[in-house]
């Protein structure tokens, strides 16, 4: 009977690893951009502020018309959809930028990666789930990894706020996890996902409000890759395939996903970065960022092998559709 349910439970959970890395490479693809379209003058609060936005202005009439009933919330679920648009979705991105502008982008990385390690130490300690020794190792030589993809040995100049707004987007990360873990067993990710960047795009737009940005800010050329295009068209991809698109494989994913090996696949997100960053902005990879690459995959291998089998059972799930 045990092995008759673990077979079956295979397929879901490879399709739901699936759909967490393409949200995350999806995530992932949004850095060269993001950071292409600052170098012809937009502050990091202002590209956030616009993302968000504008994937919020595309989702949100897509699922009206084709799912309506996705976007039926009970009273009782308000604290679910503030907390997952306050800290999944604006606090993320708002704290990891703050982080980046105070401290080198290698040490901020970090920082939000380690979400992992708080995600198992809830899921240990409120969920009472032992976790094996094998999945902290996991953790730990991921973690690693990532250290050595983002060569932090050459970031020594930490800034004390910077440090805690890079603590703080772990925090968020976790709760994006966690959050996004409780929601997408019980609600239409499509609808999660919508109410999610509406409510984290009227969070940002109070710092960086879209509507006051210079004009010529939209039209400014802007290199990417060898080709040139305008900033608006480069948002527009920024809102919908780094956004919008990422957002909701990720829900999707942790439909059949748990949060603790899930948050683990996040690593992947640096990974693809510097993939995209050599391609596209020729910044190449050295031998030790490499062999971290590696460290980094195997010890995502080695957590998603080993989760236990009480940390994988969620209750109340959606049926599949």
């Amino acid at each position: 009977m045990a092995t008759t349910e673990r077979v079956g439970r295979l397929p879901s959970r490879v399709q739901a690893t699936g759909w967490a890395l393409t949200s995350w490479a999806l995530f992932a693809s949004s850095g060269p951009v993001a950071k292409a379209v600052m170098a012809t003058g937009w502050s990091p609060a202002a590209v956030t502020s616009v993302r968000i936005t504008s994937a919020a202005m595309l989702l949100v009439p897509v699922v009206a018309v084709l799912r309506p009933r996705a976007l039926r919330f009970r009273r009782a679920d308000l604290w679910l959809l503030l907390g997952y648009g306050v800290l999944g979705v604006a606090g993320v991105q708002l704290l990891f930028f703050a982080a980046v502008a105070r401290m080198p982008v290698a040490v901020a990385m970090v920082l939000v990666n380690l979400a992992p390690v708080l995600v198992a130490i809830w899921v240990q300690t409120a969920r009472h789930t032992r976790l094996p020794a094998p999945v902290w190792l996991g953790i730990g030589l991921a973690l690693t990894g990532l250290a050595l993809v983002a060569q932090v040995w050459r970031s020594i100049d930490l800034n004390t706020f910077g440090l805690a707004a890079g603590l703080g987007s772990a925090i968020c990360s976790a709760g994006y996890f966690l959050l996004g873990e409780h929601g997408a067993g019980r609600h239409d990710p499509a609808g999660l996902t919508a109410v999610g960047l509406t409510i984290g795009a009227i969070v940002v737009a109070v710092i960086a409000p879209p509507w006051t940005l210079p004009s010529p800010l939209l039209t400014a050329p802007v290199e990417l890759g060898g080709l040139q295009a305008p900033s608006w068209l480069l948002l527009l991809a920024l809102a919908s395939a780094g956004t919008a698109l990422p957002y909701l494989a990720g829900l999707r994913a942790l439909r059949d996903l748990p949060s603790a090996p899930a948050s683990v696949l996040a690593v992947v997100e640096p990974l693809v970065a510097a993939a995209l960053a050599w391609i596209l902005l020729g910044q190449s990879l050295g031998p030790a960022q490499i062999v971290g690459a590696v460290v980094m995959l195997v010890g995502a291998v080695l957590v998603q092998s080993t989760m236990p089998e009480t940390a994988l059972t969620i209750p109340n799930r959606l049926p599949h559709r």
